[in-house]
């Protein structure tokens, strides 16, 4: 956790990043509009259904956007050091989103509904939660009055980590635009993952770092899922 208190722009291995976040894209672009389809098909008994492109238009939007907040957040808000093992481990965990849901959709073919509308609108407010509470968290530390003070405000009232949260939001978004229902499996994996490892192991090195404010504000705000958990 020693990671957390060290500043550092660590120019080389965020172009590792997105250099390897732009090769997903490419893949999954491949997978979706192209031969990759077939050749998954072919490959790994997947079955390519390739009559409806509009849910598969909508899976790749998605990617794009979650592409462009995590470039925007990489380059404009993460001021702490990023080892090389996280270089590697952060694409390869987006790999997830952009190569996992891309594979559950190819099967389906039944037209936009309903509750894809409403996964468009999960999708944008989990990105809201994310990356709009980042924004705000970080306007809030660069004043000077700020500084050595925790940021309890904003969506950050909510729950302790609200930026978790709204990646929950908007992956299980994902996973009801494509169609499949094997495609929960993502969101379940990031609960798990932000519920029983990434979350607490931050709680101790904040509860270190604020100390009693950080226990005062994690007895009145949850830590994952605002009211609930």
């Amino acid at each position: 956790m020693d990671l957390y208190g060290q500043k550092s722009k660590s120019i080389p291995q965020k172009i590792v990043i997105h250099f390897i976040e732009i090769l997903l894209l490419g893949l999954s672009y491949w997978i979706l509009f192209q031969n990759g389809g077939n050749w998954v098909e072919e490959h790994l008994g997947i079955s390519n259904a390739g009559t409806s492109m509009d849910r598969r238009i909508i899976i790749f939007v998605f990617h794009t956007v979650i592409f462009l907040r995590l470039a925007y957040m990489m380059i404009f808000l993460l001021k702490r050091r990023i080892p090389w093992e996280e270089s590697l481990s952060v694409p390869m965990a987006f790999a997830l989103y952009f190569i996992g849901f891309s594979l559950f959709v190819l099967p389906v073919s039944k037209p936009v509904d309903l509750a894809d509308y409403f996964a468009i609108a999960m999708f944008i407010l989990g990105c809201v939660l994310n990356t709009g509470g980042e924004i705000l968290r970080g306007q809030w530390k660069k004043r000077p009055e700020n500084k050595g003070k925790i940021y309890t405000r904003g969506f950050f009232a909510y729950s302790r980590h609200i930026n978790y949260f709204g990646d929950l939001v908007w992956a299980s978004a994902y996973a009801i635009l494509t169609g499949n229902s094997w495609s929960v499996t993502i969101p379940i994996f990031l609960f798990c993952f932000f519920a029983f490892y990434n979350a607490p192991k931050l709680d101790n090195y904040l509860k270190e770092k604020y100390g009693v404010d950080y226990e005062r504000y994690a007895r009145k705000t949850k830590m994952l899922i605002p009211f609930i958990y």
